[in-house]
């Protein structure tokens, strides 16, 4: 038998990291847990360590660092804690890891997503801001190091289940018209422009249909995570932003789908778990229990479609625009929309205001070539600093 393969999760105490660490929990012949990684949250990764016993964890300061190396000690265990960017990196290129769920949210995740890329690993792709920031060049590398990219998002996940299985080269040459990226609608779904301006950050955070942090539970329900999904399908699956179109489908039980020259359209249906993806990522191209229940279609009932409106919603144009002008554009994009995020969580921004925020920083900060990562991380810093600037302002 051959030996389990070696899991380094990075976000691991987030929503897909917590589901991740399940499916793992499920096939333990399988996998084996090299190094989990958190932001701040020490009590839950700490929690993590009692159960999969890493060798490695990592949090962002050195003062969790410590905390957590002392209560390991107690216990006596063997894990080895790192703090820093530098220990991110570290952990997605070591030469004993196979996998890595690449699963921090933000920018933050782009640097050792591309690491794991660059050391040739099996990667599975769940932080599409790396792809949004750096599509180009994060694409180039993957080619470059022999890296095995699957994605994660459930909607690209599905669509990558409906494609060939060498769908490179451009959509048209294996016969695909377009690709159909189903969105829940988040939690407003039929409000107008007026009704959202006085949303709260409890009521964005309140998905309907899915388990997920604040960040992107406000991009779900600004639609800004439609918008940096239908950037990431472009890079994905050699598609451009034409060839895309996003509908909203409440129900979430068809995750997206794939249209074709001669007329069929195949999409991939089920409840709406993170596992599902999760465990076709680590088992590609094989099948494996991921312990979600089964998709009864006498429940579900019905299906509904209805296109997005881009006028409540304006980040999803923003998005598509952002494509469509390319280089840093979409970087800048990210960027603002993090700052804007943030503020809003935080009382400093209204709802409305996240997507005005952004269109503001998106004409402040012109797009420039994204061929080298310290161009596309200065046009990060800069967007970061104009938004900030504007929010004083207000």
């Amino acid at each position: 038998m051959s030996r389990p393969q070696s899991v380094t999760v990075l976000g691991a105490t987030g929503s897909i990291g917590v589901s991740t660490l399940d499916v793992l929990a499920r096939h333990p012949e399988r996998y084996r847990v090299h190094a989990l990684t958190a932001h701040r949250s020490r009590e839950t990764l700490l929690a993590q360590c009692r159960v999969h016993a890493p060798a490695l964890a990592v949090l962002e300061r050195e003062e969790d660092a410590a905390w957590l190396r002392e209560r390991l000690g107690e216990a006596g265990l063997v894990t080895e804690v790192r703090c820093g960017p530098e220990a991110l990196v570290e952990v997605s290129e070591a030469s004993e890891v196979d996998v890595v769920m690449a699963a921090i949210v933000g920018a933050a995740g782009l640097l050792p997503t591309l690491a794991a890329v660059r050391a040739g690993k099996r990667v599975l792709l769940a932080n599409k801001e790396a792809l949004v920031m750096s599509g180009a060049l994060f694409m180039d590398a993957v080619d470059r190091h022999g890296a095995t990219l699957l994605p994660i998002d459930s909607e690209h996940n599905a669509i990558y289940q409906c494609l060939p299985v060498e769908h490179r080269g451009g959509l048209a040459r294996h016969g695909v018209t377009q690709l159909l990226l189903t969105a829940s609608g988040g939690p407003f779904r039929g409000w107008s422009a007026e009704a959202l301006a006085g949303v709260t950050p409890e009521q964005a955070c309140a998905h309907p249909n899915w388990s997920m942090g604040r960040k992107i539970s406000v991009d779900s329900a600004t639609l800004m995570n439609k918008g940096l999904e239908l950037i990431e399908a472009c890079w994905l699956f050699d598609a451009r932003p034409s060839q895309i179109q996003v509908v909203v489908h409440p129900q979430s039980v068809i995750h997206s789908m794939a249209a074709y020259a001669d007329g069929s359209v195949l999409a991939q249906l089920g409840n709406p778990d993170m596992r599902t993806p999760i465990a076709y990522g680590l088992s590609w191209p094989e099948r494996l229990d991921a312990g979600v229940e089964a998709l009864d279609l006498f429940q579900v009932a019905r299906l509904d479609f209805e296109p997005a409106d881009e006028a409540a919603f304006p980040c999803l144009r923003l998005a598509r625009e952002a494509m469509e002008d390319g280089g840093t554009a979409p970087a800048v994009l990210n960027a603002a929309n993090e700052v804007a995020v943030e503020a809003f969580l935080d009382g400093r921004l209204g709802f409305a205001g996240i997507g005005e925020l952004v269109s503001r920083v998106r004409e402040a900060c012109p797009p420039e070539p994204a061929t080298e990562l310290v161009g596309i991380l200065d046009a990060d810093a800069r967007a970061r600093r104009e938004a900030e600037v504007r929010l004083g302002r207000r």
